[in-house]
């Protein structure tokens, strides 16, 4: 068997490889059919032609509905473990010509946010495919397994806070333009650049303003002890639609959610790492 630095060096030389690179290019297309499927459902949400839920998972379902649905559903769920795999390896070795120590456990904190969120999409993208899960969250089920724990209605608050703020940080990005970071200079810089970057600017404010409403949507079930009042992301889309205004508003928020979708395909084709 090899030695601790020689996997070490293996799994470096696979994480700076071209073929890893051709990997990520292919979950993040995965990534961005996903938004695009999402953003239509919700735009079928605002004219009350809803058929499936306005979340991660019902997008997967609609998709696996369509001819050779399924097969794509596979794609995806392979597109997601690939960047499941980016990630673990941007935790353990992404960072490390990175001179600032709390900069470097910074990103690799977001590094693995990201890929929980790779890995729970993924297996949503394996249940779907199989024939398993639901289109709905059941978020208010979690939720109230969650409030039975010790300190539970504080853990859900807690949760709410944190999906605020990634919200919060999400918009703050989209506002800054700091994700033209995960750009090459080719993806930034003339009128194929400039959609780019309105792209990425669209999509990420949309996506924070969708993550502020369901981090409220828990905070506000902990604080009135009720987990049906929380909700993921197709009861927020929800809560928009029965604002004033919110068939504009929601119409606003899919095609922000498309735009970060196509900004997926922008990156793919772009990448900088």
């Amino acid at each position: 068997m090899p030695s601790t630095p020689d996997a070490s060096r293996t799994a470096q030389q696979v994480n700076d490889s071209d073929w890893m690179d051709h990997a990520i290019r292919a979950g993040l297309v995965a990534y961005g059919v996903v938004h695009l499927l999402l953003a239509w459902l919700a735009v079928q949400l605002a004219f009350g032609e809803k058929k499936e839920s306005a979340s991660n998972s019902g997008a997967l379902h609609y998709l696996a509905e369509q001819p050779m649905g399924r097969v794509l559903v596979w794609l995806i769920a392979v597109g997601m473990l690939l960047l499941v795999v980016w990630m673990v390896l941007e935790v353990l070795f992404g960072q490390r010509h990175e001179e600032d120590t709390t900069k470097a456990w910074r990103k690799r904190a977001t590094a693995a946010g990201k890929g929980v969120v790779y890995g729970v999409l993924g297996w949503s993208a394996v249940q779907t495919a199989i024939g398993q899960g639901s289109s709905k969250d059941g978020t208010d089920s979690t939720t109230a397994k969650l409030m039975d724990l010790p300190a539970g209605q504080v853990i859900v608050g807690l949760v709410g806070l944190g999906i605020v703020g990634t919200g919060g940080y999400l918009v703050y990005k989209g506002w800054s333009e700091k994700f033209t970071k995960e750009l090459d200079v080719q993806g930034t810089t003339g009128k194929d650049g400039s959609a780019f970057v309105l792209f990425g600017k669209v999509g990420y404010i949309a996506k924070g303003v969708a993550l502020a409403i369901v981090g409220g949507l828990f905070a506000y079930a902990a604080i009135t002890h009720e987990p049906k009042k929380s909700g993921g992301l197709d009861q927020a889309l929800q809560t928009v639609l029965e604002a004033p205004f919110g068939q504009v508003l929601l119409v606003a928020i899919a095609i922000g959610i498309a735009g970060f979708g196509l900004f997926c395909f922008a990156r793919a084709r772009h990448l900088s790492r």
